[in-house]
């Protein structure tokens, strides 16, 4: 509807009109006027999703189009291109040229995008047939079809020979909303396992929480945090990779497993909390390393330390209070050095966090950071203030 020309005059309209400040009740007065109702509502719902998708998307969002879930679940282009780049710069195409990549599950195209932006020479395909055409128009608007095929078809029956990676997005959210277990994908787990069995290459776009246990023998596992906030996991197959690997976005750090074991002792000056990114990896050790610190428990990813170490790879703060975990003891610290105003963090700890904040009662004009864990399985609380942050 909003592709033939009296549709995108009205999405165009819906834009300027919302541009200007206009309520959606008036919006789409105004816009009834000169359009169906039809066509009102389907403008006004596409210039709000663009508007909302400003912030993913930047610039790209004022050509671009989206379903609610399909811009919900895109990937954001900063993480996309991180994963393109390293598809583009692999040297796997057989042909001299971009590589040949099948995307089985592409969505509105937010990846398909990025590796057509490396050059490589995509071939896209899902299941909706509604998802498949806002693929094709957002290759279309951005001026990639000349690298990009995009087709409804089922990602079970692809065949990836021929081509010289899979990527594979397995869609996470069914009729109950998101789901975590990799057997409830679409397509299952087992399906995409079998498609990376048959595939030159792969590279699989995994919830951040997925098991162990299901990423396969050989593979490079590889969280990406992007601004401290840890957006996904990408398995990565036949391209000579393997192991544990965290990677910073927009900076483009990156930290594999080197064997460092941390050791464990009192809590000293400095607290560091390592990005996600590389607690998810299971580079806890190799953080400490980092900073020449310890962990202040063997199953807390919390790290100490005598020295302060700037790195992009943890938050610190410096301590400036330990003491065993009592809500009274706790509050009578606070109000003593008249906090009114509290960071919570907690690993290890059982404690509710709100339900904390509320018992505090807290009034002054100062503010702390309270960490919340557990050091030989008695529970702490420490005090703390920022010292830098140099996270992405």
């Amino acid at each position: 509807m909003l592709l033939a020309p009296a549709g995108r005059g009205a999405l165009d309209d819906a834009v300027r009109i919302l541009a200007d400040g206009a309520d959606p009740v008036a919006a789409a007065s105004a816009l009834r006027r000169s359009h169906s109702p039809e066509l009102t509502a389907a403008a006004l719902t596409q210039a709000s999703l663009r508007r909302r998708a400003e912030a993913k998307f930047g610039a790209d969002a004022a050509v671009m189009y989206f379903t609610p879930h399909g811009l919900e679940q895109a990937t954001r282009p900063e993480v996309a291109a991180h994963r393109a780049a390293r598809i583009g710069a692999a040297g796997i195409s057989a042909a001299g040229v971009g590589p040949g990549v099948l995307d089985v599950c592409c969505g509105i195209g937010g990846d398909l995008l990025a590796l057509a932006r490396a050059g490589c020479a995509v071939d896209a395909l899902d299941l909706d047939p509604l998802t498949m055409e806002i693929a094709r128009a957002n290759v279309a608007a951005l001026g990639l079809s000349s690298l990009v095929t995009v087709r409804t078809a089922d990602a079970a029956a692809a065949g990836p020979a021929g081509y010289d990676l899979l990527f594979a997005d397995p869609a996470r959210r069914g009729a109950r909303g998101r789901t975590f277990d990799p057997m409830a994908y679409s397509p299952a787990w087992p399906v995409v396992l079998d498609l990376v069995a048959r595939a030159r290459a792969a590279c699989l776009k995994t919830a951040p929480g997925i098991p162990y246990e299901f990423i396969p023998e050989g593979a490079e596992a590889e969280w990406v945090s992007y601004r401290g906030e840890v957006k996904e996991a990408a398995i990565w197959t036949g391209m000579g990779t393997g192991g544990r690997r965290a990677t910073l976005l927009p900076s483009g750090a990156t930290l594999t497993a080197s064997g460092a074991e941390a050791e464990t002792g009192p809590v000293s000056r400095y607290l560091y909390e390592p990005d996600g990114a590389a607690v998810r990896a299971h580079l806890v050790a190799e953080v400490a390393a980092l900073v020449s610190g310890h962990l202040v428990d063997p199953r807390i990813a919390y790290i100490t330390g005598d020295r302060l170490v700037p790195t992009p790879w943890a938050a610190c703060y410096e301590v400036t209070d330990v003491m065993p975990f009592s809500l009274k003891r706790l509050r009578a610290a606070l109000r003593e050095r008249g906090v009114g105003t509290v960071t919570i963090k907690k690993r290890g700890s059982a404690v509710d966090v709100e339900r904390l904040r509320k018992d505090l009662r807290l009034s002054g004009n100062e503010s702390v950071v309270i960490v919340l864990t557990r050091i030989e399985d008695r529970p702490f609380a420490l005090l703390c203030q920022p010292v830098t942050s140099q996270k992405g």
